[in-house]
């Protein structure tokens, strides 16, 4: 979304407000498939490296990721202590991984924030086979409710005071696990974290969040003494993924419960509009969002998926102009669920681009630009045989002022068929570069494959018959706010005759 062109922002800001749960979170960069990084750069490294010194950028949470689920972040040195007092953690190092025997060495690590991959902490240790035990204290600077938690793989144990508090094991990735605690300022707290290495990465850290006292506040305050607010909200790993220990409202077990943001999420975006601030929302995340009040009320929206490793860069390049975006929606946005069958339906019928009949939130392949284009001379054949491809091909113009990318969007329709077919159906895109004016003629090859389906004796047809055709940036047949003010669509028809043929499967 992008009201009255208020992207991208003017550069010569004073002051810009970076908001949200997922602004200074690189695991809002990744998937739940993912390598580790060595250099993330979130959102709000992005902005600051685009912007500062010229351009004070401030920065709030907000809110939690959703309710219960914290932003965890390494457990500083400062408050660890080991018995006598020093800082840091005593790490006794074993040459298995089963604790077993006299470590092979000993030693102080100021924090337990580790990730060797594939190998192992010393050259004295063997790889995929050690295990470490660290003790000490930790010292809670502040009193107040700590979530303390945990990453790493393949096996773990936290103890505090005694009590075993966190487990993990597994050896296909790592995963946050956190427990809330409430703790005193300066009293010492003892903790172990028992280690093992036997497969797979090692990776190993102790992690906690803060006390959160007026978060929202800090973040309303914060906006209100600001130009401008980039929000940036939305999902991560912590929340959707496969086989996941998580059950809060709106996430199972890496499963969606709904398409809702979370509750702590939507609360924190109304009250930021509130402040009559210009508000662009950045969504990072994997799945859609029915981000139904955003879409009627939030000034700018950018989705950003799973940026990846230099994701704030690219964010912070959209924003201000110097990228010009052109990406569009893999899947749809619904409204809600309420516009979905029943999960355990496996009818296609209502779901997906292809068969649903409703008015989405944003249709699959939605996406704008910073410039506009024009479609016009499509070219198709009024009658083509069903054993023969048919060429399309259609001129597109840059009609703004900014240079641009355009996705151009086929789309096939059979207008009669003898059994369920989609109502539409992408059999081409392609990416094109113009610069302000300039025009090009884009053209695809549809191969009689892209026109059959599977009937219901299994067999792959091509059948005779009327076809619509449809070429632009977005989706056909769509109104109101899925329309796309900065791309078109161009329509045509065409005839297959000949006998109906049968490809392989």
């Amino acid at each position: 979304k992008n009201e009255k062109n208020i992207l991208p922002l003017n550069k010569n800001l004073k002051r810009i407000a970076v908001i949200g749960p997922n602004a200074d979170n690189f695991e809002a960069l990744l998937g739940h498939y993912n390598g580790i990084p060595k250099h993330p750069v979130t959102v709000l490294e992005g902005i600051k490296t685009k912007m500062e010194p010229a351009t004070e950028v401030l920065y709030s949470e907000g809110s939690d990721l959703a309710e219960g689920i914290h932003n965890l972040v390494p457990i500083p040195g400062r408050y660890f202590q080991t018995e006598s007092g020093q800082q840091g953690v005593v790490g006794d190092y074993f040459n298995n991984s089963k604790l077993e025997g006299k470590p092979v060495f000993t030693r102080i690590d100021d924090q337990i924030n580790f990730y060797w991959e594939s190998g192992s902490p010393s050259p004295k240790l063997p790889d995929d086979n050690f295990s470490i035990r660290w003790t000490g204290y930790l010292v809670p600077p502040e009193t107040g409710t700590y979530s303390i938690g945990c990453w790493g793989m393949p096996t773990l144990n936290v103890f505090l005071e005694g009590e075993k508090i966190l487990s993990y094991n597994s050896v296909h990735s790592g995963f946050h696990l956190e427990k809330s605690f409430d703790l005193q300022a300066g009293k010492r707290y003892k903790i172990v974290y028992e280690y093992k290495n036997w497969a797979a990465d090692a990776d190993a850290k102790l992690l906690w969040s803060l006390p959160s006292k007026d978060k929202l506040q800090k973040a309303v305050d914060l906006a209100n003494s600001s130009d401008a607010v980039v929000l940036v909200l939305g999902l991560s790993q912590r929340l959707e993924g496969e086989e996941m220990r998580i059950k809060v409202d709106g996430f199972a077990g890496g499963d969606r419960t709904s398409l809702n943001l979370p509750k702590v999420q939507q609360e924190l975006m109304e009250s930021i509009k509130k402040t009559g601030k210009p508000v662009i929302m950045v969504l990072m995340n994997g799945s859609a969002l029915s981000i139904n009040w955003a879409a009627e009320n939030i000034d700018a929206i950018l989705c950003a998926g799973y940026a990846g490793q230099e994701g704030g860069d690219a964010v912070a390049d959209v924003i201000f102009g110097d990228y010009n975006p052109a990406g569009r929606l893999p899947v749809t946005w619904y409204k809600s669920l309420d516009q979905l069958p029943p999960f355990e339906n496996y009818d296609m019928q209502g779901r997906t681009y292809r068969y649903f009949k409703g008015e989405p939130l944003y249709p699959f392949g939605f996406g704008l630009s910073y410039t506009t284009f024009n479609y016009s001379d499509l070219n198709i054949p009024q009658k083509s045989e069903t054993v023969k491809p048919i060429s399309v091909s259609v001129k597109v113009t840059n009609s703004g002022k900014k240079a641009g990318d355009e996705v151009v969007e086929l789309y096939l329709t059979k207008e009669k068929a003898s059994a369920l077919l989609p109502i539409r159906q992408l059999v081409g895109f392609e990416r094109v570069s113009l610069l302000p004016g300039e025009s090009k003629l884009v053209s695809f090859t549809v191969d009689p494959r892209k026109l059959s389906y599977v009937n219901d004796k299994a067999q792959r047809i091509v059948e005779a018959g009327n076809y619509s055709v449809s070429v632009g940036g977005t989706q056909p047949g769509f109104s109101g706010r899925t329309d796309v003010a900065t791309t078109g669509v161009v329509s045509g028809k065409f005839k297959l005759t000949g006998e109906t043929i049968k490809l392989e499967l």
